[in-house]
C-alpha cells in the first residue's frame, strides 16, 4: 500500500512540473510577444488630403491600423490648393494626396517631393447636385430664372471649381452665370450650400454626393467638359518618416483599398 502511494506520488509531481512548465513557456511566449510589440516605435504620419477624401480615409485608417498598429495618422483637410501653399510653407506633412493634377506639379516643380514616389490614386466624377426636392432638371437650367445661386470651389484653389470654370468655358455660358456664382471655400461647403438650399445648385464631385443623404444628383458632367479628374499622391521630401509613408502609400494601392474607395464612388486611376 506505502509503494502504492509513493507510485501515485510521484506520477502526481511529474505531471505539475509539466503542468506547470506549459505555464511557463506559455507565458515566456507571451512576454515575447510584447517584447516583439514593444520594439516597433509609435510613428505619426501627417497626411494632407483633399477634403472630398474624408469619408474613405476614415475607413483606410481603421485597415491600416490592422497592420500597423504602431502607426497614427493625423489628417488634414482641405482644399488641395490650400494644402499645397501648406506644405510650400513649410507645414508638418508626410504625404499629399491632391484632388487635382496641378497642386502636385506644383510641388514637383519646387523639389518637394520624395523622387518616384508621385502616382495616380483615384478619379472621379463632377455631378451637379441640389437639395433633394430640387425641380432642377439638368445644366441647361444654369441660365434660367430657376437658378438664383450656383456653389462652387473656388477655381484657384478649389480643383472642383477649376473643373466647374472648365464646364462653363466648353458650354459657352461663363459670362452669363458669373453673377449667379457663390464661391466655397472646399466642396465640403459646396455640398452644404447645396443641401441647405443657399444655392439652388452646386458642383461636387460623385464622391462627395454619394455620401450626403440630403442632395440630388441632378446630372453627371460629360468628361469632355473639363480635365481628366485624378487624385495624385506624393510623398514629401522633407518627410521625417519616409520609409513608412512609402508603406501607407504602397497599402493605399492594394484590394483593401481599392474596395474602399469604390465604396465611396471612386474610379482606380
Amino acid at each position: 500500500m506505502k509503494k502504492k502511494f509513493t507510485f501515485f506520488t510521484l506520477i502526481t509531481l511529474l505531471l505539475s512540473v509539466l503542468i506547470m512548465g506549459c505555464g511557463a513557456e506559455k507565458e515566456l511566449s507571451s512576454s515575447a510577444k510584447e517584447i516583439t510589440t514593444a520594439a516597433e516605435p509609435s510613428v505619426e504620419l501627417n497626411i494632407s488630403a483633399a477634403a472630398s477624401l474624408k469619408e474613405a480615409m476614415g475607413d483606410i485608417e481603421t485597415e491600416f491600423k490592422k497592420v500597423k498598429p504602431n502607426v497614427t495618422l493625423t489628417v488634414n483637410f482641405g482644399a488641395s490648393g490650400s494644402l499645397q501653399q501648406q506644405i510650400e510653407q513649410g507645414a508638418p506633412c508626410d504625404i499629399f494626396i491632391s484632388a487635382g493634377q496641378s497642386q502636385m506639379k506644383a510641388l514637383e516643380s519646387k523639389s518637394l517631393l520624395l523622387e518616384d514616389t508621385q502616382k495616380d490614386l483615384v478619379k472621379n466624377d463632377l455631378v451637379l447636385v441640389g437639395p433633394k426636392d430640387t425641380t432642377i432638371t439638368g445644366l441647361s437650367d444654369l441660365t434660367s430664372d430657376k437658378v438664383k445661386k450656383i456653389a462652387v470651389g473656388e477655381p484657384k484653389s478649389v480643383p472642383a471649381g477649376q473643373y466647374a470654370d472648365e464646364t462653363f468655358t466648353k458650354l459657352g455660358i461663363k459670362d452669363t452665370v458669373a453673377s449667379k456664382l457663390v464661391f466655397a471655400k472646399d466642396v465640403k461647403e459646396v455640398l452644404a450650400w447645396s443641401a441647405s438650399g443657399n444655392a439652388e445648385v452646386g458642383f461636387v464631385y460623385k464622391s462627395d454626393a454619394l455620401s450626403s443623404s440630403d442632395v440630388k444628383i441632378i446630372e453627371t458632367i460629360a468628361d469632355d467638359k473639363h480635365s481628366p479628374i485624378t487624385y495624385p499622391i506624393g510623398v514629401i521630401k522633407a518627410s521625417k518618416n519616409p520609409d513608412v509613408a512609402k508603406a501607407f502609400e504602397d497599402f493605399l494601392f492594394t484590394d483593401t483599398c481599392k474596395n474602399i474607395f469604390e465604396k465611396y464612388g471612386y474610379g482606380i486611376a
